[in-house]
């Protein structure tokens, strides 16, 4: 037993260290033109898989014609795209590892398909030519033509006018109008069993031929009639139809008493009277000749049906013969119909019967009367006859009917399964007339009894119905229904016959899975005589309790799924049937094992496109989890021709994805992977097509006309044109708001307060007397107002720069503007949707982190302390260092009497979290970023300032004063960012000097310079 078993291993260890190649398909063939891959798979460890050309010589990835790529480590694909006849050959798929190597080969022939190279169609011949019909096919090798026509094949042995030439051509000698018509040319090739056919449509071109469609026409005199003479004219090409009279042959035109149609094939004659009667000749002419042929006119009384009776008949009895007689000059002919069915006369076939051939109805005629007669009447002859009397120029139509008398018929299933408590209906279908009075028996006592008060009689016309809830075994059995009218009597037995419970269903086999089993099994082969509605599973582990579960039985069904098992244990199941009666008999025990624990089964998926046409719901279904539970799955999709998009993953409790935004009209693939612990199952695959993108959206009644859409964008454009004018009012003073505000409400303008500045730097140069105040202090000085005190009236010996709050040692006299509003960083995130709905392949989150504006040089002028603040963002930038004390420079500049040109701003109420502690002296670069937005100030805007200060100009004692404080501090003053310069020179003061300049009187007060 041990040398067996170590023979074994050798063997196994053997064949696993060996390479083994194979190619799919083992042979192949392809027609020219068409592509074609072949799969090469290795079993065994393989390093390179190489593929050779019927040349020997190896084939590189980089070829157009022939592709070949590595799948995997163990598999390598070969494709022929446009296969020519030169792409023919034994290629060879090589695999090596180190010094083992291994090959296999695939034959590779390549053909030509059927192609018909020249088999026109239609072909046109004259009459009783000789016709060569061309058909010229190509293929390899050579295809055997077979000629069709008709639907069969042409026996050339059986009629010499036909002849198949050595080109395959059909010759058709003498060829006649009835050889006209399609003509199938078959081409085969044996070898490989194609097939292919042409069918040629033959035309005979032919001499003028007439077909009267009435020889002789009759027609009714003196009622207004119109009598049409018709012919038919065929030939090729196309003959013209005309018309001879029927005295003279003169040829008739249309007026008042004739009418032709188009072609010239129908002459009407309107208003018929006798004198019309006669022949009339139809003329047809073409490039080949003439043909003519006449039709005569009899003008005659219209029919009419003077005789035709209802009648009565009893079922059985030997005959009954129906009347019916017309007049009518010519003599009318007399026909019958009933139902669908007409018959002429001399008939004799059993038409209401026709599964009999027996002659039971017989049709004669004489003169102006036609009989029918019915032998042996049955109930199923009953019902309306019609009689038509017709001849050439019109007929009269009435009906009669057949009343038959029967006795009743009775009809129904003999035989209803029911159990104890459950109500059944026995049917009792009766046919007869008159109608049938029914009455249910059993045992020959008639029902309901006194006894029976489990039985209802239910009566509708043409059934009776007795129900039976059978309380005990006696309640089973026959059933009599008896029903009865003047004709006779009719009984029928009805069987109630007790129900059981369904036999044992046989389990055929039992395919095990690591969780889950399926169990395989035929139907019950009895079912008790109901239907079986459901099937009940029960399984167990030997020596525990049984688990079970009840599946409903529905059509077709031979297999069920049994879930919850444990890996690698040994279970028993078995099963039964349940109907209407109760549970059956179980099935035998079946044994089996499950799997160990390993990956999950692929699972099934099941897509639907959204009513958007470029989404799909993707739903899967859990097949077996491999014995543990499913931690998620992962879901792949691309299109056809794309790559994959993201993975995404959702978790195990989600059975489905929303896949949206997709392209339109396009193929996609999707993946669905189950993973648990043991690893990854095999993708479950679905394939869909996305819809084609609309082109229009359909409207709905109730859309917008092109006047009221172009009405709206002229009141957008409108609105649009009041918002710009309105911003530019209160942000730049300019605009039509604001030439309206200052010419017809009488507003000041943006200028207006420079021209009072203008006004009163005049008085003041006018006046030379009196010069101005300038008061130069130095950094270590203080005043009064540097306290944190509200504004006060500048005096004598108030400067008019408004000072900063008290800081350490330090008094700095500077305005703050608002920073100008940074951009945001935009940050966006992609991630997998793990947690998320399954909907979304990714979200995107978006964070603003506020950067800090460059820091500008420029002052601008300060009105209230209440202002003084630095703006900070309120969400700090972890990126951003946070701004220095006030020690990065010594002192701010006090004093800049440039231009001082103040950026709007979008936001005049800066951070409270901004406002600086008290005595704390602004930095300069807080001062820079605080100057980079204008702050609104509410007793002097900063753009009026601006323009102010614009407007200002210095006397020249002022000007010598400044230049000379300016050229002690031009250095330091350098060094800042300088605002745009203007027509007036900027003065610079010392950072260490607080210059305020003044008027003499207090009520011509200059605008504040800092």
């Amino acid at each position: 037993m041990l040398l067996k078993r170590d023979l074994i291993w050798a063997l196994f260890f053997g064949y696993a260290a060996s390479l083994q190649v194979s190619i799919t398909p083992m042979q192949g063939e392809i027609s020219v033109g068409e592509s074609k891959f072949f799969f090469c798979n290795v079993v065994g460890d393989v390093k390179d898989i190489d593929w050779y050309a019927p040349n020997g010589e190896k084939l590189l990835p980089n070829r157009q014609d022939i592709i070949v790529s590595r799948n995997d480590e163990s598999s390598s694909t070969l494709t022929i795209y446009n296969a020519g006849v030169d792409s023919a050959g034994v290629y060879k798929c090589v695999a090596r590892n180190g010094d083992q190597e291994s090959q296999s080969t695939v034959n590779v022939k390549i053909f030509q398909k059927i192609t018909f190279k020249d088999a026109p169609s239609p072909q046109e011949f004259n009459e009783g030519d000789d016709a060569d019909i061309i058909c010229d096919v190509v293929s390899s090798p050579p295809a055997t033509i077979i000629w069709k026509h008709k639907g069969s094949n042409i026996q050339v042995a059986k009629d010499v006018r036909f002849k198949i030439l050595s080109n395959n051509h059909l010759q058709i000698r003498g060829i006649k109008k009835t050889d006209e018509g399609p003509y199938t040319c078959e081409a085969r090739v044996m070898t490989r069993g194609e097939i292919d056919l042409k069918i040629i449509k033959v035309i005979i071109n032919v001499l003028p031929s007439i077909r009267t469609r009435q020889s002789e026409v009759n027609a009714t005199a003196d009622i207004m009639q119109s009598a049409m003479l018709a012919c038919d004219a065929d030939g090729f090409p196309e003959p013209t139809v005309t018309w001879g009279g029927q005295h003279n042959n003169v040829v008739l035109e249309s007026d008042d008493k004739y009418t032709l149609n188009d072609d010239g094939s129908e002459l009407i004659i309107k208003d018929v009277k006798k004198v019309d009667e006669g022949d009339y000749t139809c003329i047809a002419r073409n490039k080949a000749g003439e043909k003519e042929e006449e039709v005569s006119l009899n003008v005659f009384v219209q029919p009419k049906i003077t005789y035709l009776v209802n009648q009565t008949a009893s079922e059985l009895e030997d005959q009954i013969t129906l009347t019916c007689e017309a007049s009518g000059d010519p003599t009318p002919t007399i026909s019958w119909s009933f139902g669908r069915r007409a018959f002429t006369e001399g008939e004799q076939a059993s038409w209401t019967r026709p599964e009999t051939l027996d002659g039971n109805v017989v049709v004669r005629s004489h003169a102006r009367v036609s009989s029918l007669t019915l032998k042996y009447v049955q109930f199923t002859d009953a019902g309306p006859y019609l009689c038509t009397a017709h001849n050439s120029i019109g007929q009269d139509q009435k009906t009669m009917y057949l009343e038959v008398r029967y006795a009743p018929k009775i009809q129904g299933s003999v035989t209803v399964y029911t159990w104890e408590g459950n109500a059944a209906n026995i049917s009792c279908e009766v046919l007869a007339h008159p109608g049938a009075s029914v009455v249910w028996f059993r045992d020959g006592q008639q029902l309901p009894s006194a006894n029976a008060t489990n039985i209802k009689i239910y009566n509708t016309p043409a059934v009776s119905y007795l129900e039976v809830s059978p309380d005990s075994q006696n309640d089973f059995g026959s059933y009599n229904c008896t029903a009865s009218n003047v004709i006779g009597v009719e009984s029928k037995e009805f069987l109630l016959i007790q129900a059981d419970v369904p036999s044992a269903p046989a389990i055929e086999r039992v395919v095990p899975y690591s969780s889950s089993a399926e169990v395989e099994f035929e139907e019950p082969d009895a079912s008790g005589g109901v239907a079986i509605l459901k099937y009940r599973a029960e399984w167990r582990v030997e020596g525990q309790d049984w688990t079970g579960r009840e599946y409903d039985a529905e059509d077709g069904l031979s297999s069920i799924t049994i879930m919850g098992l444990k890996p690698e244990t040994s279970y028993e199941v078995k099963m039964s049937a349940i109907n209407g009666k109760g549970e059956g008999e179980s099935s035998p025990l079946q044994n089996f094992k499950t799997g160990p624990v390993r990956e999950p089964s692929p699972p099934k998926l099941e897509g639907k496109l959204q009513a958007t046409g470029n989404a799909l719901k993707v739903n899967w279904i859990k097949q077996d989890d491999g014995g543990s539970p499913i931690k998620h799955y992962l879901i792949r999709y691309k299109a056809h021709v794309s790559v994959w998009k993201p993975e995404i993953r959702v978790p195990h409790g989600s059975d489905y994805v929303v896949l949206s935004s997709l392209d339109w009209n396009t193929e996609y693939e999707v993946y669905v992977v189950a993973e648990n612990q043991q690893g990854k199952s095999q993708p479950g695959t679905f394939y869909f097509r996305t819809a084609a993108e609309p082109t229009a959206i359909p409207g709905n009644g109730s859309g917008l006309g092109t006047g009221a859409i172009v009405g709206i964008l002229i009141v957008v454009f409108v609105l649009l044109l009041v918002g710009v004018d309105v911003t530019c009012y209160f942000l730049n003073k300019c605009g039509l708001l604001m030439c309206i505000a200052v010419n017809f409400c009488g507003k000041s303008g943006p200028g207006a307060k420079s021209k009072n500045i203008e006004e009163g730097k005049a008085a003041f140069k006018k006046d030379e007397s009196k010069e101005p105040i300038v008061e130069v202090r130095t950094e270590d000085e203080r005043t009064p107002n540097h306290e944190r005190g509200g504004p006060t009236e500048p005096n004598e010996t108030t400067p008019l720069t408004e000072p900063e709050p008290a800081a350490d040692n330090t008094a700095t006299v500077v305005d703050l503007l608002p920073p100008v509003t940074t951009n945001s960083d935009l940050v966006t995130e992609s991630f997998s949707t793990a947690q998320n709905s399954p909907a979304s392949e990714s979200t995107t989150l978006t964070s603003s982190a506020a950067t800090p504006a460059p820091a500008q040089a420029k002052t601008a002028p300060k009105a209230s302390p209440k202002n003084d603040r630095i703006p900070q963002s309120s969400t700090p930038n972890a990126s951003t260092p946070a701004p220095q004390p006030a020690a990065q420079s010594d002192v701010a500049p006090l004093v800049d009497l440039s231009e001082a040109k103040a950026a709007p701003s979008s936001d005049p109420k800066p951070p409270a979290s901004a406002v600086p502690p008290s005595g704390q002296a602004m930095s300069p670069s807080n001062s820079q970023a605080a100057h980079a937005t204008p702050q609104p100030d509410p007793i002097q805007s900063p753009a009026a300032s601006a323009s102010q200060n614009k407007d200002i100009q210095i006397d020249n004692l002022a000007d010598d004063v400044f230049d000379a404080l300016g050229k002690s501090s031009e250095a330091s003053a350098d060094t800042a960012a300088a605002p745009a310069q203007d027509e007036y020179d900027p003065l610079h003061i010392p950072s260490s000097i607080s210059l305020c300049v003044r008027p003499p009187s207090p009520t011509s007060p200059l605008p504040l310079f800092s």
